[in-house]
């Protein structure tokens, strides 16, 4: 339906294409993954024809409809109600439509016996089939549903749409993208202005689109549920892999570890050439044999490897000690301009070392509680206290404004009073992309998301035993995501985060705090226990009879049995339903785990084997590498057996559950 043909494009040295060829085919769910930088967004504009290239690199089907979200947001007619503007998706049918309304107008005014009448009758056929074929007659009921499930309210819907903040008009656009139904989706970055909430119910939808879609995500929960293909764009080039994020990272590695095993043969060959070229150059005898080998060396099409192949790693220092309760939250009440409450009586504690996620939908009052904790908010009412040496490290997006702009990004790290060696700053800042000479650059010149990525830096090497994190991944490519949840894993101290990205914290969490409707609800657990509580609780519970099935006294036996089997039968087929409804979290963290086990375990073969190599022990930088590598495996696997255990567990709790129901 879409295809690219033999793309490129160059800047300098640097290729950002180099001879792209891709296909998108019908119904194709594609997730588009690489570095920042990588060009992932460039491809897409020029998939949606925003970004324009030469002919023939471009084809596309006939009548072919494409929906395309950029990051940017486009503008909105001042005016216009949110329901309005949501309309517009249906422009083409509401155009058919009043169309139609001025021929049957038009026809009521002439006779039969008129010359024109005749015309207009078949054009009344043309609107009307056109009519039947679009979904105008559903129209209001589909914008409810969409917006509803967007996270707009009914109160909203008469709003003027210039007046919602950038995140909810980034939602608006959203919708009238969905509403339009398009052959091909291409979104970038769908997730970022969206809650828990509304990202569950939009991972729903696009499930059942019947569409294709191309989606550049930093969520790896959002691409693993959806993705059945994953184009990989690295140094210039574009690589297909079947499956999604999670399935891409594991033949990535088995194909990396044949690349790098050919880069290691090429440049051991490319030392031998040269040694020989510098050995014999000045060797008249030698001359020809010298060209010789040198054109060869022309000829070879070098292997490069993917920066991302320079592993990254960062581990916080050991924390200050703290006592054994460092957060007590009691009666807390905020509410602002207008009365109306964002939250009341909130009440929980914290103890030393533990992780809590806070969620909620948009406006639920998460960002205001975590400014409430740095001091930036004074609440109405209630109690906060610290407990004994507690020391906070706080990150919010206005932490990027208040940055330096006269220092380099190296220089404001080193202002911070800590520990850390001019090695382990830079290690940090690589792993929120600061690479080479980009630590040089003067914070006055970076963008925001990049001066975001220095604030998070900054607030990470600020010694502290409580971090305090407001949405920390919004400008994170993946690689760097998981380079702070394995960071936050170690770390020793006690993490309060709001993030509505689930699989950035639900490795490291251990409570979830919900803020719904003003009150707050803890939960113990990560949060995949948290979706699976939440779920549990807004499903009906089986009902069970308390007898056999009552009939009249004058029904025949056989009239009795029957109605007895049928109610039988569909008892049995409603506990079945809520069984496997209960049961679906579970598998899907049990699938996980046994994915990442087998991964892990192949890993852990790898290195094992490595390391029973005796040659490995002359290099203790690499022995040192593997060893810790080695380490860190066991540590996972651990994980990912007990979080299996635990899903197992509830399985089989379920099972046996219902078992004893279906007995009765």
């Amino acid at each position: 339906m879409l295809a690219i043909n033999q793309l490129s494009i160059q800047f300098g040295l640097k290729h950002l294409f180099k001879n792209v060829s891709v296909r998108v085919h019908p119904g194709e769910k594609i997730g588009l993954a690489g570095v920042n930088g990588a060009g992932k967004s460039t491809l897409l504009k020029i998939m949606a024809q925003v970004q324009h290239v030469d002919d023939g690199i471009l084809t596309r089907s006939k009548n072919i409809s494409i929906g395309y979200l950029p990051q940017e947001i486009t503008s909105f007619v001042p005016g216009r109600t949110l329901f309005e503007e949501a309309q517009t998706a249906f422009a083409e049918a509401l155009a058919v439509q009043k169309e139609l309304d001025q021929v049957n107008q038009a026809l009521g005014r002439v006779v039969p016996e008129h010359a024109g009448f005749a015309d207009l009758l078949h054009r009344q056929g043309e609107l009307q089939h056109r009519l039947d074929q679009s979904d105008i007659f559903t129209m209001q009921s589909q914008i409810e549903k969409i917006l509803l499930g967007l996270g707009f309210s009914q109160s909203d819907f008469g709003k003027d749409s210039t007046s919602f903040s950038g995140g909810w008009l980034m939602r608006l656009m959203l919708a009238k993208i969905l509403l339009a139904k398009p052959d091909l989706l291409l979104l970038d970055e769908p997730t970022n202005h969206l809650d828990i909430e509304s990202l569950t119910w939009l991972e729903e939808f696009l499930k059942n689109h019947r569409g294709a879609m191309v989606i550049i995500s930093h969520d790896r929960a959002f691409l693993d549920n959806l993705t059945t293909v994953t184009w990989e764009l690295s140094l210039g080039e574009l690589t297909v892999y079947k499956g999604n994020y999670s399935k891409y990272l594991v033949e990535k590695e088995n194909r990396m570890i044949i690349k790098r095993a050919a880069y290691e043969n090429q440049q051991a060959m490319i030392q031998q050439t040269m040694r020989f070229v510098d050995r014999f150059r000045s060797k008249s005898t030698k001359a020809s044999q010298v060209q010789s080998r040198l054109k060869q060396l022309d000829k070879i099409e070098m292997i490069e490897l993917d920066e991302t192949e320079n592993a990254i790693s960062f581990r916080f220092p050991p924390s200050p000690p703290s006592g054994r309760t460092v957060l007590e939250i009691e009666n807390l009440t905020k509410q602002f301009g207008g009365g109306q409450p964002v939250f009341s009586d909130l009440s929980f504690t914290l103890q030393r070392g533990e992780k809590l996620a806070v969620l909620g939908v948009n406006g639920a009052g998460k960002s205001t509680l975590v400014k409430i904790l740095a001091g930036l908010v004074t609440p109405d009412s209630g109690a906060i206290r610290f407990g004994h040496n507690v020391a906070i490290s706080y990150f919010g997006q206005h932490q990027a404004q208040e940055l330096d702009s006269r220092y380099t990004v190296l220089e404001t790290l080193s202002h911070v009073d800590n520990e850390l060696s001019v090695t382990q700053t830079r290690s940090l800042l690589g792993a929120f992309l600061f690479r080479g000479d980009e630590v040089d650059k003067k914070v006055g010149v970076l963008s925001g998301g990049e001066k975001s990525r220095v604030a998070l830096a900054k607030m990470i090497a600020t010694p502290a035993n409580l971090l305090i994190l407001d949405e920390p991944t919004n400008h994170l490519d993946i690689v760097s995501q998981e380079v702070l949840q394995e960071a936050m894993r170690q770390y020793d101290g006690s993490i309060i985060v709001v993030s509505h990205n689930r699989y950035f914290v639900n490795s490291f969490v251990s409570k979830v705090l919900e803020i719904k409707g003003g009150h707050g609800t803890i939960f113990d657990g990560n949060i995949d226990y948290y979706l699976h509580k939440t779920h549990a609780e807004t499903t009906p519970a089986p009902q069970k009879t308390a007898g056999a099935p009552k009939t009249e006294p004058g029904t025949p036996p056989s009239e009795k049995q029957a109605k007895k089997g049928k109610e039988s039968r569909k008892l049995q087929a409603e506990l079945r339903q809520q069984k496997n409804r209960e049961i679906a979290p579970l598998k899907k963290i049990v699938d996980r785990c046994e994915q990442e086990i087998e991964q892990l375990e192949g890993r852990k073969s790898q290195l094992e084997q490595a390391m029973a190599d005796p040659e490995l022990y002359k290099d203790q930088d690499r022995f040192a590498e593997l060893n810790n590598e080695y380490t860190s495996l066991g540590r996972k696997l651990k994980r990912s057996y007990a979080d299996w255990e635990h899903a197992q567990a509830g399985m089989e709790k379920v099972e046996a559950r219902y078992a004893g129901e279906e007995e009765e």
